[in-house]
C-alpha cells in the first residue's frame, strides 16, 4: 500500500496544502488527502484520479455516488467512502448555511441561492415550498414530498396546510430535476396552475416556481408562466 508519506515531498498533497493552502491543490489532490493511502503500487493520488475520472471529473456527479458505489473501487472500502461522503456533505451544508442567511426574497436568484445547495446534488426529486410574509421575508421552508428519479407526487392540500399554519401571505414552489434538464414538464405546469388558482382563493400569492437542475435553475416567474 502506498501512503502519502511515502511520496516525494513535492508530490505530497497534505504537505502542499499545509504550505500553500487548499486552493493550491487540484481536485484529485484534495481527494487524496481524504484517502490518505492507495493500494499496492498505486498512490492515493492515482486512486483519487481514477475515482474522479469515472465521473468525468465532475464533483456534482461524485457527490451523487452512493456509499456502495464509492466503496466498490479497488483500494477504497466503506471507511474511505464514508470519509469522502462526509466531506461532501459538509460542503453542501456550508453552502446551505450561507444561503439561509438571506431572509428577504426579491428575485428568482434569491430563491435559487437557497434551494440549489439543498437540491442540486440529490438523485431523486423533492418538492419544497418557501413561505413568506407580506414583506417577502422568509418565515419557513418545508419539504412537501420526496419521490424517485422521474417525479414526486405533490398534494396541494399539504402545501396550503403548512402555509396556513405559519400564516404565510405568499409562497414559492421549488423542486429539482435530477436529469439536469431545466425545462418544466406538462405535469409541472399543470401543478403550478393548480396551486396558483387555489392560492388566490386563500388570499395568498404564488411568487414563483423554481426548478433546480444541477447548479442552474428555471423560473416560472422570469419566463412569464405564472
Amino acid at each position: 500500500m502506498v501512503s502519502l508519506g511515502q511520496m516525494a515531498p513535492a508530490d505530497r498533497p497534505r504537505e502542499k496544502m499545509i504550505k500553500n493552502g487548499g486552493t493550491a491543490l487540484s481536485d484529485s489532490e484534495l481527494l487524496a488527502v481524504l484517502l490518505r493511502n492507495g493500494t499496492s503500487g498505486e498512490p492515493a493520488t492515482a486512486l483519487a484520479e481514477r475515482i474522479l475520472g469515472s465521473v468525468g471529473h465532475d464533483l456534482t456527479r461524485l457527490s451523487r455516488m452512493s456509499l456502495h458505489e464509492l466503496a466498490s473501487f479497488k483500494g477504497m472500502g466503506p471507511v474511505k467512502a464514508v470519509m469522502i461522503l462526509a466531506a461532501l456533505e459538509l460542503g453542501r451544508r456550508r453552502r446551505l448555511a450561507v444561503a439561509s442567511d438571506r431572509v428577504k426574497i426579491s428575485s428568482s436568484t434569491d430563491v435559487a441561492e437557497i434551494f440549489i445547495p439543498l437540491l442540486s446534488d440529490i438523485g431523486h426529486e423533492e418538492f419544497w415550498i418557501l413561505l413568506l410574509n407580506r414583506a417577502n421575508n422568509v418565515i419557513d421552508r418545508y419539504q412537501v414530498s420526496k419521490g424517485g428519479i422521474t417525479g414526486t407526487v405533490v398534494d396541494p392540500k399539504l402545501v396550503f396546510k403548512k402555509a396556513i399554519e405559519v400564516s404565510a401571505s405568499a409562497l414559492v414552489l421549488c423542486h429539482n430535476h435530477p436529469s439536469g434538464n431545466r425545462s418544466p414538464s406538462e405535469a409541472d405546469m399543470h401543478l403550478t396552475r393548480k396551486i396558483v388558482d387555489a392560492a388566490k382563493l386563500l388570499d395568498m400569492q404564488v411568487l414563483d416556481h423554481i426548478i433546480v437542475a444541477g447548479d442552474s435553475f428555471y423560473s416560472f416567474s422570469d419566463e412569464g408562466r405564472l
